[in-house]
């Protein structure tokens, strides 16, 4: 019996496991106490004719895409936590499943951001589209003031300035983590601050917007005349009852809403996939026309020298916003982005970035030979107010085969216009539809969102038939857009980033950032001046 007793009291001195099996040195409790939660001990008494049982292996779970952590001896606890799954939301405040659609929440009922199934080639359309355009037709009217030398210049400057900006802004997107910017004006907000940020960037976006469209109407409207005239050439029936120029503007706009009832921005990626090939199509016909032709008699290269030293540096402010308002459409990138899925593994910002950089390749492939053969084809005789368009027309008109050429052109430019239309109004149509269901907290009925399409189309329509002036509206465009294109990205990458004070990043962006708005006040003060100069003798209601 001593033996015994001597043996039961060296037991109880040992560690025990839960079920009562001595535990090594190298697993006593105190090694476990960081990793595993306090269990009952139990008093069970063993018996000397049982031999101990060996510690149990270590347990793993080796689960491929899953985090396992080993917590006891009795197992292990899996984690099911899927790592891609885990991050389809990424920096998305409101969805539930971005992949496909918006996701759950406010995001979700508006038309940018209701479905995000876009993807590189979406991004390439849209950019093409909202990038190339009707502005590129301007562009000789800045060479009769600016010159060869500097228009070129400047021509080149503003190409590698906004695209520099415009990487600033794909990186902005997602730059907070949980949020995706997927507006222009969000950013502005989350930068600058909810009442700085709304007062610096909502009327420069939405007159950005709004003043593209009723451009757009303008040009469509007067372009859709002349290729009404030209196919009806010689018919005297065709003829008989012509339409006016408010009429035709009528007849665009009305065009332009039909097309407009596309529910999303992804939804009219077909359309910016056509207005992109139409845009690329007329720019290469007209410049290629214009070469082929040779210059015209009479011309002249010397820029156009006003009337005072005054006008002249006013003239030349004017052709700066010319130039400026050719590479608008940062207002649109942040919105294109969003349409896409992203995730940490695959964030947005790569297809985007191969999208626009594939979109403006193609943009510069259009834009130098269209500003350079067309100045050198028409030199200072280009109309102020009619572009390579109208010089083409009234240059090259009589011919028989260029006429048909000019037709083809004419219907190219008006598809283009078209459906820019459509992607230039998306901010407004988000913003008119955020206004309702921010205050409702419910989506817009399909005869809602109906509505307010119509009725900024109708707004747009009564805008150009009220300021027909394209030239001077395209140098004011410009001059409001230079902040949203130019400096607006500069700070807000310095202020959400916050780079190293003095080093390259922070010296680039506060200088480009400064230099971008002191040039966008003398833009504006030279586009003021040109309207006031030469828009006295519009017409108001009616357009010429």
């Amino acid at each position: 019996m001593g033996d015994v007793s001597l043996f039961l009291e060296t037991e109880k001195s040992k560690p025990q496991s839960a079920v009562g099996v001595p535990l090594p040195p190298s697993q006593s409790p105190a090694s476990f106490t960081s990793a595993t939660p306090k269990t009952p001990r139990t008093t069970t008494t063993p018996s000397h004719f049982i031999a101990p049982l060996p510690p149990p292996p270590p347990l793993a779970c080796p689960v491929p895409g899953k985090v396992a952590i080993v917590a006891t001896m009795q197992g292990c606890l899996d984690l099911e936590i899927d790592e891609e799954g885990a991050q389809v939301g990424h920096n998305h405040k409101w969805s539930n499943n971005p992949t496909t659609d918006g996701g759950g929440g406010p995001d979700a009922w508006l038309p940018i951001t209701e479905s995000r199934n876009g993807n590189a080639f979406y991004a390439a359309f849209h950019t093409l589209n909202s990038g190339i355009g009707f502005q590129a037709l301007l562009l000789p009217l800045a060479f009769t003031i600016l010159g060869w030398t500097w228009g070129i210049i400047s021509l080149s400057l503003a190409f590698g300035w906004q695209l520099y900006t415009l990487w600033l802004l794909i990186q902005l997107h997602e730059s907070v983590p949980e949020t995706r910017f997927s507006r222009y004006l969000h950013l502005a907000k989350a930068a600058f601050g909810e009442k700085r940020g709304k007062l610096m960037a909502l009327f420069p976006i939405m007159y950005l917007s709004g003043g593209t469209c009723v451009a757009l109407i303008t040009l469509g409207g007067r372009t859709m005349k002349l290729f009404f005239q030209t196919i009806c050439e010689g018919t005297s029936s065709c003829l008989a009852t012509p339409l006016t120029n408010v009429e035709w503007f009528l007849v665009f706009t009305c065009t332009a809403i039909v097309l407009a009832q596309l529910p999303n921005l992804n939804s009219i990626a077909g359309v910016s996939l056509i207005g992109s090939i139409t845009a690329i199509t007329y720019c290469t016909i007209i410049w290629v026309v214009s070469v082929t032709h040779g210059r015209v008699a009479g011309v002249s290269y010397e820029p156009l020298q006003p009337k005072s030293e005054v006008a002249k540096i006013f003239s030349i402010l004017n052709a700066l916003g010319i130039i400026a308002f050719a590479f608008r459409g940062h207002n649109l990138m942040l919105e294109i982005q969003g349409t896409m899925p992203s995730t940490q593994k695959h964030p947005s910002q790569v297809p985007m970035w191969k999208g626009v950089k594939f979109a403006y390749l193609l943009i510069a492939m259009c834009l130098y030979p269209l500003a350079i053969a067309g100045y050198w084809a028409y030199g200072n005789l280009i109309a102020q107010n009619d572009g390579m368009l109208g010089a083409s027309y009234k240059f090259h008109g009589n011919d028989e085969t260029s006429r048909v050429v000019l037709g083809l052109t004419s219907m190219l430019v008006i598809i283009n216009c078209l459906s820019s239309f459509q992607i230039y109004a998306f901010p407004v149509f988000d913003n008119l539809e955020f206004a309702y269901t921010s205050k409702k907290n419910k989506p817009c009925s399909r005869w809602l969102r109906a509505g307010f399409r119509v009725f900024f189309g109708c707004l747009a329509f009564f805008i150009a038939v009220a300021l027909p002036v394209l030239a001077s509206v395209a140098g004011l465009l410009g001059g409001i857009a230079l902040p949203i294109t130019l400096a607006y990205p500069c700070f807000m990458w310095i202020l959400i980033k916050r780079p190293q004070r003095y080093d390259a990043m922070w010296f680039i962006n506060w200088g480009l950032g400064i230099l971008g708005m002191a040039l966008s006040f003398l833009v504006i003060a030279g586009a003021v001046w040109s309207i006031v100069d030469r828009g006295v003798q519009a017409n108001f209601f009616r357009p010429p």
